[in-house]
């Protein structure tokens, strides 16, 4: 096993800090050495609190991939829109991929994967939810109670968008415009993302989805859908404009109602036995980051969330199932 690493991050945001710390922060409990490059837009661009330290090289083009080291990690953490040129750009140039979600944005769901990743590419798709304390026991529980099929499922996530981001004007960022990629379509990919991880792809699917508040924002601000696998149906409901933040899936079994909440982090049984877990969602990250790392350095074949798998996941999301 590798002992010291060595990884570009192309784009430094608010997302691509944090996983650059995560990283960082594991590799050194870990005993393993940790060589980081980025690829940044703007070197003038201030970085956040810590983060040139972290860094051995910047750069603001690949100008030269052939000149460039092959890296064992490399994290894609810039804008959706970019994914598939950085793919093309860097095609063979990293042993295992880290791609932020959504794997691409909506008008490039006909891209052709063989063209952007070579043979047997390593690859894993960021889907932290599948990560959440909540998830993984309620994938535990669906395993253990085979005979606690559900017949339905009911997904509800809804929050006001203009305090995603506190102090700035809800109007002036992408999730308020469609063409910039908006829409709480994409936005909240996180729920088909962790059904299909769930009970695998629905056999069928319709969405309906548009503008319907008061906000002022011309990107989808509804999205429904009811889909159906061969023994369960399932409603999805996303919105941006509930003043009271709910997001949790409820699975209806013979003997009652699973539910888990991801916002108060518990899972509650059909007899009514409620397990708490105390986490934040920075717990999510860190159990993803410790999967991306252990699949690095010994997995083999597909990631969890491998490309193809992502990708049919952002075709459901807007309806192409």
């Amino acid at each position: 096993m590798k002992t010291n690493l060595t990884a570009l991050f192309i784009g430094l945001g608010s997302i691509g800090t944090r996983h650059l710390n995560s990283i960082t922060a594991l590799c050194a409990e870990r005993g393993i050495g940790l060589t980081v490059h980025a690829l940044r837009s703007d070197l003038a661009r201030p970085l956040r609190d810590g983060v040139a330290e972290k860094l051995a090289a910047q750069f603001t083009a690949l100008t030269d991939p052939a000149a460039l080291p092959h890296y064992d990690l490399v994290y894609i953490t810039n804008p959706t829109s970019l994914h598939a040129e950085v793919l093309q750009q860097i095609k063979g140039l990293g042993d295992t991929l880290f791609i932020e979600k959504p794997i691409f944005s909506a008008e490039q769901t006909g891209l052709d994967l063989a063209e952007l990743l070579p043979p047997g590419q390593k690859a894993y798709v960021a889907a932290p939810m599948r990560w959440s304390a909540v998830m993984l026991h309620l994938k535990q529980w669906l395993a253990d109670h085979p005979d606690q099929r559900p017949y339905s499922a009911r997904v509800i996530t809804s929050s006001y968008l203009p305090d995603w981001r506190p102090g700035v004007d809800y109007r002036t960022v992408y999730s308020a415009h469609r063409a910039l990629g908006g829409g709480v379509t994409i936005d909240l990919i996180h729920e088909w993302d962790y059904l299909v991880g769930l009970f695998g792809k629905p056999l069928q699917l319709y969405n309906f989805k548009g503008t319907y508040s008061d906000l002022e924002i011309d990107s989808d601000d509804l999205s429904v859908y009811i889909a159906r696998w061969p023994a369960m149906l399932a409603e999805v409901h996303l919105d941006y404009f509930g003043r009271k933040s709910q997001r949790y899936i409820e699975l209806y079994t013979r003997e009652g109602m699973v539910k888990g909440d991801f916002l108060a982090a518990t899972l509650t049984l059909p007899d009514g036995t409620v397990q708490q877990f105390s986490e934040t969602t920075a717990a999510w990250y860190r159990r993803e980051m410790e999967y991306f790392l252990d699949y690095a350095l010994t997995g083999v074949g597909e990631s969890v969330n491998s490309p193809a798998e992502a990708l049919a996941v952002l075709k459901l999301t807007l309806g192409e199932a």
